[in-house]
């Protein structure tokens, strides 16, 4: 898969989310013959739902639509790494792959200790290592064009 072009479409996803109001996260979940199965923008507004993110809600969707041995051929491309939350979701869903464009460590320092973000610096291969089966972690990719939808923001 060329995982830069699915990347790049979650980028659009976030920045979509910007153009609306919302905090810049998207993400989508890739079939295991590369069609698009979903996306997902932040979720925060408008109810201001802390858990609203992007990979927490699409993973909720996707474990609804989709059986665990189906999800372990997908991939979810999102605009940042998944929080422990949002990999704990993919992890209990049954995803086989992740690809992230910003590290939960860099967008941690460009949020700050903003109360609608309180990032965790925790990679989600740290949560996925605690689990009973794999799940494959390709990122950070594309990282500066990542970091780019945040300017401004927090």
């Amino acid at each position: 898969m060329n995982h830069e072009h699915y990347l790049r479409l979650a980028f659009a996803v976030a920045a979509r989310a910007r153009r609306r109001g919302a905090h810049p996260f998207g993400a989508i979940l890739v079939g295991p013959a590369g069609e698009v199965l979903l996306e997902q923008e932040n979720a925060y507004l408008p109810d201001r739902d802390m858990t609203g993110h992007a990979e927490r809600v699409l993973m909720t969707t996707a474990s609804r639509l989709y059986r665990p041995d189906y999800l372990a051929d997908c991939t979810l491309y999102t605009s940042a790494e998944p929080c422990a939350m949002c990999a704990g979701a993919a992890y209990w869903a049954g995803l086989g792959r992740v690809v992230f464009g910003l590290s939960e460590r860099r967008l941690k320092t460009i949020t700050g200790n903003h109360p609608e973000n309180p990032t965790l610096d925790l990679p989600c291969r740290a949560v996925f290592s605690a689990g009973q089966r794999t799940v494959e972690v390709i990122g950070p990719l594309l990282e500066d064009e990542a970091a780019a939808l945040h300017e401004n923001v927090w």
